[in-house]
């Protein structure tokens, strides 16, 4: 089997962390001017490797391989959260290098093919995976016309032309091309350091489903106006701030999570009864099922609030992905190779977050694999996993590879 190089493989990771370095983390959001300059330094990279990269019109970079062998697809993005992480996403893009990198250098598998992807815009500035859903031909030239930045409003092409891609041809998938996909990722949570475990094998990737909901009432004067008479949106929005949090449990699994993280009052004045208020609420599970019967106990209490509220609701479906089972075959190559580096400390487990495979894997056999975030911390510029656990992973993803790729 191949041997990866941990000072190599670890080198690199740290040197993409200096594109957009914060404090022990990274600012490097997608078509930022250091999200540019990262992905120019990664193609140089990929050159060395052997690879054939190109950063294609949306900003996603994929390196081919000149091989004419067993084929496979390894990618995740590198593009990050506002003042995020080192390691989230581009982990796993560097892992494909390294796997790339690692089976050439061995003459028993250097005839076997691996292409790297790092998908653009994972993290949603634009969208919702745009590279990975562009890449399988669900985000067209009119989703890109449409799209604007999720904060600041500027629109994608304006930012594609800053960033030297205007007219530059999109990649799109090659039917027949790979045997599959893999992508290897830190948990983002605590279970894996939790039970002492130093790779997860993921089972399948949740779906998300995200709801803005606006409450509408009058805006007046919070010293004048009595209590009986008021139409206050901010106390309409957390009655049902409340119904929600005391009425999901009844329709949740063992993992199912829910969230409200953002809330706004307008005009949001200490001496103004709020006239509008907003929040966003999401939900994740692995199981369509019970997303639908978070949708549907959603639509009961909002109809409710519609016909016991002073103020207006309305309800609107921002977002939905659909949960993905990840391919039985590959699931076993990766269990096979950590019992081999990790023995009995690998756990087969879901995934609690949203991934580019869960996009990929609507065209080929996809698969994921974890290792542990420090403290469960992601998504923070102190977010960190052990050199030894990065090294160790990658180990073990090499051997999936080959393993897959050799078909036994």
């Amino acid at each position: 089997m191949p041997t990866i190089n941990g000072e190599r493989l670890l080198g690199d990771l740290r040197r993409i962390a200096d594109f957009g370095r914060y404090q022990t983390g990274v600012h490097r959001p997608h078509l930022s001017p250091q999200d540019v300059e990262s992905r120019h330094w990664l193609v140089a990279r990929m050159k060395e490797a052997g690879l054939e990269p190109v950063i294609d019109g949306i900003g996603t970079v994929i390196g081919k391989s000149p091989k004419t062998g067993p084929r496979i697809l390894i990618g995740s993005h590198s593009d990050t959260q506002p003042r995020g992480g080192w390691l989230d996403g581009v982990m796993g893009v560097i892992y494909g290098l390294e796997v790339a990198r690692a089976l050439a250098e061995d003459p028993e598998t250097a005839h076997l093919a691996v292409d790297v992807a790092s998908w653009a815009d994972e993290e949603g500035h634009w969208g919702q995976m745009t590279g990975s859903r562009s890449f399988i031909g669900i985000f067209s030239e009119a989703d890109i016309d449409k799209a604007k930045h999720r904060d600041e409003g500027t629109p994608m092409r304006e930012a594609l032309k800053a960033a030297g891609l205007e007219g530059v041809p999109r990649e799109h998938l090659e039917e027949g091309r790979y045997r599959g996909y893999l992508e290897a990722h830190i948990e983002q949570g605590g279970l894996l350091e939790a039970g002492e475990k130093h790779i997860g094998i993921v089972t399948a990737i949740v779906g998300i489903m995200q709801f803005r909901l606006t409450f509408s009432g009058i805006q007046n004067h919070a010293g004048t106006t009595p209590m009986p008479i008021r139409k206050d949106a901010g106390v309409a929005m957390m009655r049902l701030y409340n119904d929600v949090m005391d009425k999901f449990p009844a329709v949740a699994g063992p993992r199912s999570v829910w969230t409200v993280g953002k809330m706004v009052l307008e005009p949001g004045a200490p001496a103004i009864v709020p006239g509008r208020a907003e929040m966003i609420l999401q939900f994740r599970d692995a199981d369509q099922k019970i997303l639908q019967g978070f949708e549907a106990k959603l639509m009961g209490i909002v109809a409710d609030h519609q016909k016991s509220s002073p103020c207006t609701v309305e309800c609107v479906n921002l977002s939905r992905t659909q949960p993905l089972l990840m391919d039985e075959r590959f699931l076993e190559a990766i269990e096979d190779a950590a019992a081999v580096h990790a023995p009995d400390k690998h756990v087969r487990m879901p995934s609690g977050a949203g991934h580019d495979a869960q996009v990929i894997g609507l065209k080929m056999p996809a698969a994921m694999m974890f290792v542990p975030s420090i403290g469960g911390i992601s998504h923070h510029f102190t977010e960190n996993t052990h050199d030894a656990d990065i090294v160790l992973g990658c180990q073990v993803f090499a051997d999936a590879t080959a393993k897959i790729l050799k078909g036994n």
